[in-house]
């Protein structure tokens, strides 16, 4: 009997340890997580000079020629049941390009993409304050979330960021709705003006209407997708900008076709026309407008992607320099080729 009480004393001995041991392992998986990526191209025009960063299409990134950095992007995150936070970094010129209107209060510059806290108030109801990316648009700042590595002129001219409070709610399975109360656009350190702006976004099934109204302006975005086969998708991104008589309105489709487990190839095709003197495509006229084709190739090594792409930007008025010289003398053009080699790791 007394053998029997030992071996049956050591049997829970062993079974408290384990479970306590377990317990340990799931205090100790802490849902704190830093990735980010890191992107590197070769950028070249044809039959225009290439060696100025102004000899480019007006979208924004991938415009320095020869061979060009893209950022470094980390991304420290604290995904708790109830509360967490994101703290994203960005190094280089792209990033400097995303947080273009900072720094407005740092002397040493600022590298906040994005710095959020956010709270589960329940399962349907979450609440973020912060500097967060924009909702509206199909294209994001991160090249890994990007099928094209080039960005569109709708994606360039809309807003990148927005510094303020929203809330995100899930009315039901299959609908969502975004409201937000924000700083300026862009404005994501401080608020100088002391206007705020409104934002809202009505979600069903991976397809959303956004609108933002800001001091005035005002743009009404629609950002979607279809799955069309198991390896063909099919995205679409249209909006329309107007602040005082001025602005655009434009249309972007994203065809892509997934050829293996590692390659794709995907085509934007995108109509951007300005009304007023906007002045995105660079024409320098009103009322000019823009065709851009982009053709990519996405070649996936585990974490990398090599991204091979051919653009065309085709303007109703002379918007590119296609020849210069040391007497600023200024040749344009209504076309502009290019070509663009992109590197991109995640991790």
């Amino acid at each position: 009997m007394k053998n029997y009480l030992t071996l049956l004393l050591l049997f829970c001995g062993l079974c408290v340890f384990a479970q306590e041991e377990t317990e340990t392992e799931e205090t100790q998986e802490k849902p704190f997580t830093i990735s980010g990526s890191i992107d590197a191209y070769y950028r070249t025009n044809f039959g225009a000079p290439n060696d100025e960063d102004w000899i480019a299409p007006g979208s924004s990134f991938a415009n320095l020629p020869g061979f060009a950095l893209g950022m470094a992007n980390v991304v420290a995150a604290y995904e708790g049941e109830k509360v967490g936070f994101v703290a994203d970094l960005v190094f280089g010129p792209r990033g400097t390009d995303a947080v273009f209107m900072s720094p407005m209060y740092s002397l040493t510059g600022n590298i906040v993409n994005q710095l959020y806290a956010y709270w589960n108030v329940s399962d349907s109801f979450t609440l973020t304050i912060g500097n967060f990316n924009t909702f509206l648009g199909y294209e994001v700042i991160s090249p890994t979330a990007n099928f094209n590595y080039s960005t569109s002129y709708l994606f360039s001219y809309g807003p990148f960021s927005h510094t303020g409070l929203k809330a995100d709610i899930a009315l039901s399975d299959d609908f969502s709705l975004m409201l937000a109360v924000m700083n300026p656009t862009d404005a994501t350190e401080f608020n100088p003006t002391g206007k705020y702006a409104f934002g809202a976004q009505l979600g069903f099934f991976g397809q959303y209407l956004n609108f933002i109204t800001d001091d005035g302006a005002y743009e009404i975005d629609f950002t979607g997708g279809l799955d069309i086969t198991d390896t063909f998708f099919l995205g679409l991104n249209a909006a329309y900008y107007d602040n005082d008589d001025t602005g655009f309105a434009g249309i972007a489709l994203y065809p892509q076709l997934a050829t293996s487990d590692s390659f794709s190839i995907g085509l934007r095709g995108e109509y951007f026309a300005e009304h007023g003197d906007f002045g995105a495509i660079g024409t320098g006229v009103e009322d000019s407008d823009v065709f851009a084709l982009t053709l990519t190739g996405s070649y996936s090594i585990k974490n990398l992607t090599i991204k091979p792409e051919l653009r065309i930007d085709s303007a109703s008025d002379d918007a590119f320099i296609t020849d210069y010289d040391a007497f600023d003398s200024f040749e344009t053009g209504k076309s502009l080729s290019s070509f663009v080699l992109a590197a991109i790791y995640a991790f």
